[in-house]
């Protein structure tokens, strides 16, 4: 979908927090049961040149609250992934600040490749990617297949969609996502796990600068509405 059918507003981290953080918190849990189907997994793809680490974390941390229980955050140029424990500490004030008291029950689990020691009680999951992690994976499992038909274990004529699913493995238990979010000018979602969002919807917002709760949420209610036909 253009991104002209969401009514972009630049908020503001002030005006995005009006309110109070327990008037949010309400609202957040009820806008995710409300919805007539909720992403189990949500990639967040970022086309920009220079990221936001406050306003990713902000996107983090709603579909944290709303209910997501896995999230993929992206950038072309491994911004995000290279400065991975700055970002974390963005989450963690961001959970803080944005759901206070109730921060306990939004624990998450920060499942990256490089750092798979941080890891705290989780409800929700967060993987940090860049570029090379669904190109090299790709590569990777084609190596292993070939190295099983070089063993007589497989024949080529067995490669088909479900045995690559079953050796590729960039997504670490990670479903395939259910959605994307893709902020930026580029009508394209620069190598983002090329093979797992073949099914993906995919949303275009002009920008996740100073992106509000509200556009969020559109995006989410218009996944919710959406007829999916898997490809038929």
């Amino acid at each position: 979908p253009a991104a002209g059918a969401f009514a972009f507003r630049k908020a503001g981290a002030a005006r995005r927090r009006r309110g109070g953080a327990a008037q949010g918190r309400q609202r957040w849990r009820s806008d995710g049961r409300a919805l007539q189907k909720l992403p189990v997994h949500m990639g967040l793809v970022v086309t920009e040149e220079e990221p936001s680490y406050a306003d990713m974390a902000s996107l983090v941390v709603w579909c944290m609250a709303v209910g997501i229980s896995y999230v993929s955050v992206y950038d072309h140029n491994g911004i995000f992934k290279r400065n991975n424990s700055r970002l974390m500490d963005e989450i963690l004030k961001q959970q803080q600040e944005l759901l206070g008291l109730d921060c306990s029950k939004y624990t998450i689990e920060f499942a990256n490749q490089d750092k798979a020691d941080q890891v705290l009680n989780c409800q929700s999951t967060l993987k940090v990617l860049s570029p090379e992690d669904g190109k090299a994976d790709i590569v990777k499992a084609a190596q292993n297949f070939c190295q099983l038909v070089a063993q007589q274990q497989r024949t080529h004529t067995d490669l088909d969609v479900n045995v690559l699913d079953n050796l590729l493995s960039s997504t670490n238990g990670f479903p395939d996502p259910d959605l994307v979010l893709k902020f930026g000018p580029v009508d394209s979602t620069l190598g983002f796990l090329p093979w797992h969002i073949r099914l993906t919807e995919i949303i275009s917002l002009p920008s996740h600068l100073n992106i509000s709760y509200e556009d969020f949420f559109s995006a989410l209610h218009h996944y919710a509405a959406c007829e999916q036909r898997w490809g038929k």
